[in-house]
């Protein structure tokens, strides 16, 4: 099947050209609905909701590391996500698999290997790297974001980025009160007792390229 709708998020306009022209050169029947944030694509699964596939961008100007893919994934559901980046640094990808990508994708890949990897996505395989690293206890960390809501996504996405209270009740429009709320129940989800706890928690997640100390 070579129809359907493709969800290509990346804020570079020229890997959006290029990429655009790759999967339609291709797969001539493939719409290919490109956005530069998570916000916009968020707005384009509202609009036009049945994509076969979609291609993120590790780095969005509203995400920081995976956290737009959990942010998708709450509103793609089963649709797969591929992460595609310039980032290609082992943990990054091994994170991306251990959370349910389905498949990591090289921007110094030749755009002619991008659209076979597309290919190979859209008949319902994986595509990573050989030789990665476990992923036995990202996994069960993953499990525990994914019991996340959005809102709650949102407001650790921002404890990650070291923001307060205060500043993430501004940034996503709701009061301190609510903040607090979500952050109970993200402790709660995560097994962790304070905010130092779940940034340390996470890290693996949202800065995998940091190896801390």
């Amino acid at each position: 099947m070579r129809e359907g709708r493709i969800l290509l998020a990346d804020d570079h306009p020229l890997v959006r050209e290029g990429l655009q022209i790759a999967i339609r050169a291709r797969f001539p029947g493939m719409i290919v609905d490109a956005v530069d944030s998570i916000e916009a694509a968020e707005t384009a699964v509202r609009a036009h909701k049945a994509y076969r596939l979609m291609l993120l961008d590790y780095r969005l100007p509203d995400s920081d590391g995976f956290s737009g893919f959990f942010r998708m994934q709450h509103v793609l559901g089963t649709t797969p996500i591929a992460i595609i980046s310039a980032h290609d640094e082992k943990a990054i990808v091994t994170a991306a698999r251990a959370i349910g990508a389905a498949g990591f994708l090289s921007k110094t890949q030749p755009l002619d290997e991008l659209a076979r990897s597309i290919e190979t996505l859209l008949n319902g395989k994986i595509v990573f790297p050989a030789n990665l690293g476990t992923t036995g206890d990202l996994t069960k960390l993953k499990e525990r974001i994914e019991s996340l809501t959005t809102a709650q996504m949102r407001v650790l996405s921002a404890l990650a980025r070291g923001h307060l209270n205060k500043q993430i009740a501004g940034d996503l429009d709701l009061s301190e009160a609510t903040i607090k709320a979500h952050l109970t129940a993200i402790f709660r989800k995560l097994e962790v007792n304070n905010r130092l706890q779940a940034m340390l928690a996470v890290r693996a997640f949202f800065n995998p390229e940091d190896k801390g100390t």
